[in-house]
C-alpha cells in the first residue's frame, strides 16, 4: 500500500520538500538525514542505473523495477517518475497498477508525445490536451488505493505558452489529477500566475541548471505552491565528488588522496545494512 503521509501533508496544508533519489546509495542517506518524502527521477534513476540519456529510452519494465527497489530501501514516501505512462491508454492502466503494486505513493505523468524528452531540453512536443485528459482518467479508474496520488505533468509551455498550459493542468485537474505540474517555467512571475489560476495543488520543479528559477520553500510557499523536487541535487553533488576524488588519485597517484573527504566505512556498512547480515550469521552459525 502507499505511504499516505503526502496525502496527509497535503490536506493539512504542510508544504513538502522532496529531494530526488538517484540510487540506493542515495536513498539510504535521505533516510539517515531524515525525509519523509523523496522523488525517484526519471532522469537520473536512468543516468545511474544504465549510462543513458533522459529520452525515453529506459522501458516500464526497467523503471518500475527501479522505483520497487526504491520503495524497499526508503523509509520515506516516494513519489514517482513514470514519464507518458509507456504509451497510450492501456499501458497507462498497466503502468499505474505496475507501481500501485510497487508501493509507490504518487506517480507522475506527463503530456509528451512518446519518446518524451527531458523536461528542460529543447524540442519538446506535446499530446492533444483531449488525449491527457483521457489518460488522466484511465489512471485514477486504474488505481485502487486511494493513498496513491496522480500529478499530471504539462511540458506545454515551451510551444504553446503559459495560458495555454495552465488551460492544460486545470483540465487534468477536472478530470481527477490530485497534484499539477506545469514543467519548465520561467520566472516567479509565471510560477506566481500558474498558482494563482490552478484550482488544485501546485507542484515545482527545482531542477539545477534548468529553466525555472531556484527558489527557497519560503519563496515556493509564498507563491502558491504544496509541494516541491530537487530531482537533479544529489545527482550532480555525487558527480562533482566522485570527479573530484578520481582527479586526485590520478594525480596524486594514492588511494587516500590528500584534500578529499570521505565517510567513514564501518558508518557505511552499517548504513547498507551489514550489521544485520553479521547478526544473522551469529544467529545461525555452525
Amino acid at each position: 500500500m502507499a505511504n499516505p503521509i503526502l496525502k496527509e501533508k497535503l490536506e493539512k496544508g504542510e508544504f513538502i520538500f522532496a529531494p530526488g533519489i538517484q540510487d540506493m546509495i542515495a536513498a539510504v542517506i535521505a533516510n539517515k538525514v531524515g525525509f519523509d518524502v523523496v522523488y525517484g527521477t526519471g532522469y537520473w534513476l536512468t543516468a545511474s542505473a544504465y549510462g543513458i540519456a533522459d529520452a525515453g529510452i529506459a522501458t516500464y519494465t526497467q523503471m518500475v523495477d527501479r522505483m520497487r527497489t526504491l520503495v524497499q530501501t526508503s523509509d520515506a514516501a516516494v513519489i514517482a517518475d513514470a514519464d507518458t505512462g509507456y504509451g497510450g491508454l492501456l499501458n497507462v492502466h498497466h503502468t499505474v497498477r505496475g507501481y500501485q503494486e510497487a508501493g509507490v505513493t504518487a506517480i507522475q505523468i506527463e503530456d509528451q508525445e512518446f519518446p518524451k524528452q527531458c523536461g528542460h531540453t529543447p524540442n519538446r512536443k506535446v499530446i492533444p490536451v483531449e488525449d491527457m485528459v483521457e489518460k488522466i482518467k484511465v489512471a485514477v479508474d486504474a488505481r485502487t488505493d486511494e493513498n496513491m496520488l496522480i500529478i499530471a505533468r504539462t511540458d506545454s509551455r515551451q510551444a504553446e505558452g503559459l495560458d495555454s498550459a495552465i488551460a492544460r493542468v486545470q483540465a487534468y485537474y477536472e478530470a481527477g489529477a490530485d497534484i499539477l505540474f506545469i514543467e519548465a517555467l520561467k520566472s516567479k512571475n509565471e510560477m506566481r500566475k500558474a498558482c494563482a489560476e490552478v484550482a488544485g495543488p501546485m507542484f515545482a520543479n527545482m531542477s539545477n541548471g534548468g529553466a525555472t528559477p531556484m527558489l527557497t520553500v519560503e519563496e515556493m510557499k509564498e507563491l502558491g505552491y504544496a509541494i516541491a523536487i530537487a530531482p537533479s541535487l544529489t545527482s550532480l553533488a555525487a558527480a562533482n565528488a566522485m570527479e573530484t576524488a578520481l582527479i586526485a588519485m590520478k594525480e596524486q597517484g594514492s588511494p587516500v588522496p590528500d584534500g578529499i573527504p570521505v565517510n567513514d566505512f564501518s558508518e557505511f556498512c552499517s548504513l547498507i545494512g551489514f550489521e544485520d547480515v553479521w547478526k544473522f550469521e551469529k544467529k545461525w552459525a555452525k
